[in-house]
C-alpha cells in the first residue's frame, strides 16, 4: 500500500497536468501510485485514461521508475525513508543498499554506520533495513533506523554430512547463512554436492536455519567446479531454448546480393592461442593517393552478427538477456549458440563469411582522413595467434620464435605483416598525440592440463600485437559513432567519465605523502595523469602509483547519452568489433545497417525508444560476467596454493581496508588478506586518506604498495578465500605526521569508530553490544572495461 502523496504548499491547478509539472509533483511527493495522482488533479474519465499513457512516456523517456507493483516517483530519486535490501559489499567492506521495492533501476546508497550503535551486529549482504536516505551531490547514502530481518534469497552451497545432520555451508564468504536440511529430504544428497538452497520460514536469529535444497548444481570435486559455482552464485544465464538452438540451426551463409565483394582483400585475424570465435579481421596497404604521401589505408572487417540475430527474434531476445558472453579460466558461456559463435560468425581462414567492414585512411601522423563501410562478403587468409604474428616481426631471436612460426607466417611478412605494422605505427603517432591513459595492469593466465588440473598461473604477456589490434579496433570503434552521429540515428555509446573531485583529492593526499605535488584545483586530464605514471615509472613508487591512478578513474558503461571517453580521450566512441560477444555492438552494428540504408535488418523503432533500458542492461550483464570471471578465478587460484599452506611469498600491498590488508603475491598475482586483528598488540586504524593502517600507539604504518613477505596460512577453494599471516615490520611513524595520543581515539572517516577492545577510552564512542563490525574476506579489483 503506497503512502498518500504529501500535500503541496499551494493549491494546485486542476486538470491534466503536462509533464513537467506531473515529474515536479512527484519530486515533491516522494511517490504516489495513478489513483493518487488522478485525486490531486481532480481526474476522472478520459483524463485518467490520458494520465496512464502520461506515466508510460515518461518512464519510457527515463524521466519516472516504478515503486512496487503500482507506484511511481521521479527517476533516480529515494524516499526519506524507505524499506531496503543490502544488495553489496565494496573492496573496501563498505555496504550498499537498494530500495526494496525500487527494482533494479533503483539507485544504490552507501549504508554509514549507526550512530548510536543501537542496531546490534553489523548487517550482511541479504539483510533488509529501515534506512533514512539523504543525497549528497549525486550520490546517495542511507542510515539504519530498524533492522527487518533478511530479505528472501537463496543460498549457494556446499553439502556436508556428519552424524545425523546434514548442512549447507555457502560458498560466499560473505554469508553467515548455515542450513540445516531435514533428514527426510537429505537422503539423496551426498556429502560435496554443490547446491542451491533456500531458507525455510522460521529461522533464528542466531545459529543454523532450517533450510531446502533447490537443486544439485555439482560436485565441489568437479575441475571445473570453480566456474560452476561463480555462474550460479552470480546469475550467470547458461545453455539455450531449443527454440533458440532451432533458429541458430536454421541459418545459412548470405550470399552476395546487396554485399560488397571483399574476397580479394587478404584479410587475416590475430586472436588468442586458443580462441575458437574469430569475430575481427584486419588488412593493411600503402595509400596510392598522391595527396596522403606516405599515407595508410586499413580494413577492419567484424562478423556481421546483424544477418543472423534479426530483432524480435527469438535468438535476439536471448542475446539480450545474456548481454555478453562471460569467459572462464576453463570454458566460456557464450552470448550466441555455437552454430553461430563458432560457426557463420565466426571469420574461419579460407570460408567465406558475412562482414560489416571499414575502411580508414590515415595520414603518416596517424589522423585519420577519413572512412567509410561496406556490408560484403570476405574470406579469411591466414589465422595467427598473438604470439606466432610477434614472433614473425621481431624474427629469428624473439623468444616466441620456431620452426612452424617460420612456415606459417614466411609467406605473409612482405604482403601482410610488415604493412600492418608500417600502419600501426603511423597510428601510435596519432594515438600518442591523443594521450589516452597508459596504466599497466597485470592480468593471470591460468593454465589447465587435459584433466582439468591447474598447472600454472602466470602473468599474460603484453605484445605489440595485442596493441596493434587493440588500436585498430579503438579507431574502427570510432569511425562506427561518427558515422552514426552524422547521420543522427540513434546508438549506444562507451562511455568514461572524468574521475570525481572526491576521488582527485584522495589522490592528492597519497602523492602529497610521497612527496610527489599534486595540484587538487587543476582539471584531471589523461595527459598529466601519464606524465605523473612516466615520472614515477622507474621509481620505488611505480607500483603503488599506477595502482591508485588506476582505483581513480570511474567505470566505464553504456549509456545512449554521450559524454565521451576520458581515459581513450576521445570525443565520442562506441563499440563495433565484437558483435558475437557483446550486445552493445550487435545494436551499433544495426545503427549502421539502418543509417547506410545497408539492409532491411537494421535497427528498430522500438529499438530507438528501448536505449536506454537496453544501456543499462548490458551495463549490468557486463558488470555480472566481470563479478563471475574474478570469484572462478580466484577458487582455481586458491586450489592451485591449497597444496603450500604454510609456505612463504614476496608480495606487494594493493589494498586496505578497515579490516586489514590485501597483499598480492609476486609469484602467482593471487590476492590474499592479512586480518587486521593479526597485525600485532596495538589497535590499526584505516587511513583512507594516505591507503595506510596506521598504528594508534605507535604511529608505525602499513602503507598501500609496501613490499612485503607473507606466510600463507589458509587457502580454501570452495570460497576462493587466501588468509596470509604477515611476516615483515610496519614502516616507521610518518616523521610529518602528529604525534599519537595514547589512549584517545577520533572516530576516523575511514575507520569503523571503535577501539580495540580493553583500551583505555574517555569520551569515545561505544561499541555495539554485537561486537565490532565484522569484514569480509574478500576485496573486488575493480577492473576497468574500455
Amino acid at each position: 500500500m503506497s503512502r498518500p502523496p504529501r500535500r503541496p504548499a499551494k493549491t494546485r491547478a486542476q486538470g491534466l497536468p503536462d509533464k513537467d509539472t506531473l515529474v515536479r509533483f512527484l519530486a515533491e511527493a516522494g511517490e504516489a501510485e495513478k489513483a493518487d495522482i488522478a485525486r490531486a488533479f481532480g481526474l476522472k474519465g478520459a483524463e485518467r485514461r490520458q494520465l496512464r499513457e502520461m506515466l508510460r512516456e515518461l518512464e519510457a523517456e527515463g524521466r519516472l521508475g516504478k515503486r512496487g507493483r503500482k507506484g511511481f516517483a521521479e527517476a533516480g530519486a529515494l524516499p526519506p525513508v524507505g524499506v531496503a535490501d543490502v544488495v553489496e559489499k565494496d573492496a573496501d567492506g563498505d555496504l550498499f543498499v537498494r530500495l526494496a521495492k525500487g527494482g533494479d533501476d533503483a539507485p544504490k546508497a552507501l549504508l554509514l554506520p549507526d550512530r548510536d550503535a543501537k542496531s546490534g551486529p553489523a548487517p550482511g549482504v541479504g539483510d533488509r533495513l529501515l534506512v533514512k536516505f539523504e543525497q549528497q551531490d549525486s550520490d546517495w547514502t542511507a542510515r539504519i533506523v530498524k533492522r527487518l530481518g533478511q530479505s528472501a534469497h537463496k543460498v549457494l552451497g556446499v553439502v556436508r554430512k556428519g552424524g545425523r545432520e546434514t548442512r549447507v555451508e555457502p560458498v560466499d564468504r560473505r554469508s553467515k547463512d548455515v542450513l540445516v536440511i531435514d533428514r527426510d529430504a537429505a537422503g539423496p544428497l551426498r556429502d560435496g554436492d554443490l547446491v542451491v538452497a533456500t531458507i525455510l520460514p522460521g529461522a533464528h536469529r542466531y545459529g543454523p536455519k532450517p533450510g531446502k535444497v533447490l537443486e544439485i548444481v555439482g560436485r565441489e570435486d568437479d575441475p571445473r567446479a570453480a566456474s560452476l559455482l561463480a555462474i550460479h552464485a552470480h546469475g550467470v544465464p547458461t545453455g539455450f531454448s531449443e527454440t533458440v538452438d532451432a533458429e541458430a540451426e536454421d541459418q545459412e551463409l548470405p550470399t552476395l546480393k546487396g554485399r560488397e565483394d571483399l574476397r580479394a582483400i587478404p584479410f587475416i585475424t590475430i586472436d588468442p592461442m586458443d580462441a575458437r570465435d574469430h569475430d575481427d579481421a584486419v588488412y593493411a596497404q600503402r595509400d596510392d593517393d598522391p595527396n596522403n604521401e606516405g599515407g595508410w589505408v586499413v580494413w577492419v572487417a567484424i562478423a556481421d552478427v546483424a544477418a543472423y540475430v534479426r530483432p524480435g527474434t527469438a535468438l535476439d531476445r536471448e542475446a539480450r538477456n545474456k548481454g555478453n558472453s562471460t569467459y572462464f579460466p576453463d570454458r566460456v558461456e557464450p552470448m550466441l549458440p555455437e552454430r553461430l559463435s563458432n560457426g557463420l560468425c565466426s571469420l574461419k581462414q579460407g570460408e567465406n563469411r558475412a562482414c560489416l567492414a571499414v575502411r580508414m585512411v590515415f595520414t603518416k601522423d596517424g589522423r585519420k582522413l577519413s572512412h567509410r563501410f561496406a556490408r560484403g562478403l570476405m574470406r579469411s587468409h591466414a589465422k595467427l595467434a598473438y604470439e606466432q604474428a610477434q614472433a614473425a616481426i621481431d624474427g629469428p631471436h624473439s623468444e616466441l620464435w620456431t620452426e612452424d612460426v617460420a612456415d606459417l607466417t614466411g609467406p605473409l611478412m612482405e604482403p601482410i605483416l610488415y604493412p600492418l605494422w608500417n600502419a600501426y605505427r603511423a597510428m601510435l603517432k596519432g594515438r600518442q598525440k591523443r594521450s589516452p591513459l597508459s596504466i599497466e595492469s597485470m592480468e593471470r593466465r591460468i593454465r589447465f592440463n587435459e584433466a582439468g588440473e591447474i598447472v600454472s598461473i602466470e602473468p599474460r604477456q603484453s605484445l605489440e600485437a595485442h596493441r596493434l589490434i587493440e588500436e585498430m579496433m579503438i579507431q574502427a570503434n570510432v569511425a562506427a559513432a561518427e558515422t552514426l552521429e552524422q547521420k543522427k540515428t540513434p546508438l549506444i555509446y562507451r562511455v568514461h567519465d572524468t574521475p570525481s573531485q572526491e576521488k582527485l583529492f584522495n589522490l592528492s593526499d597519497f602523492l602529497h605523502g610521497l612527496g610527489k605535488p599534486w595540484a587538487k584545483g587543476q582539471p584531471a586530464t589523461t595527459d598529466r595523469f601519464n606524465r605523473l605514471l612516466e615520472e614515477t615509472r622507474d621509481t620505488e613508487h611505480a607500483e603503488v602509483v599506477n595502482e591508485v591512478v588506476l582505483r581513480s578513474q570511474m567505470q566505464a558503461i553504456y549509456s545512449p547519452d554521450n559524454i565521451g571517453h576520458f581515459g581513450l580521450n576521445l570525443d565520442r566512441y562506441a563499440h563495433f568489433t565484437s558483435p558475437i560477444r557483446r550486445y552493445a555492438d550487435l545494436i551499433v552494428h544495426r545503427g549502421l545497417i539502418r543509417a547506410l540504408k545497408l539492409g532491411d535488418d537494421g535497427l528498430t523503432d522500438r529499438e530507438i525508444a528501448e536505449l536506454p533500458a537496453i544501456a543499462e542492461h548490458v551495463v549490468m550483464t557486463e558488470r555480472r560476467s566481470m563479478a563471475a570471471e574474478r570469484d572462478a578465478t580466484d577458487r582455481y587460484v586458491a586450489a592451485f596454493l591449497e597444496d603450500r599452506v604454510g609456505a612463504t611469498f614476496q608480495g606487494r600491498i594493493t589494498g586496505v581496508t578497515r579490516f586489514g590488508l590485501f597483499v598480492r603475491l609476486s609469484e602467482t598475482g593471487a590476492d590474499g588478506l592479512v586480518p587486521i586483528s593479526s597485525l600485532g598488540d596495538e589497535y590499526f586504524r584505516h587511513d583512507d586518506r594516505l591507503h595506510a593502517l596506521v598504528g594508534e600507539r605507535s604511529g608505525r604504518r602499513w602503507p598501500l604498495g609496501k613490499v612485503v613477505e607473507v606466510r600463507l596460512r589458509e587457502a580454501t577453494p570452495i570460497t576462493g578465500g587466501l588468509v596470509l599471516e604477515m611476516l615483515s615490520e610496519p614502516d616507521p611513524m610518518d616523521p610529518k605526521a602528529p604525534a599519537p595520543r595514547l589512549g584517545v581515539r577520533a572516530r576516523s572517516p575511514g575507520g569503523d569508530g571503535y577501539p580495540k577492545r580493553g583500551a583505555n577510552r574517555p569520551g569515545g564512542p561505544k561499541p555495539p553490544k554485537g561486537g565490532r563490525p565484522s569484514g569480509g574476506l574478500k576485496g573486488v579489483r575493480k577492473g576497468k572495461r574500455r
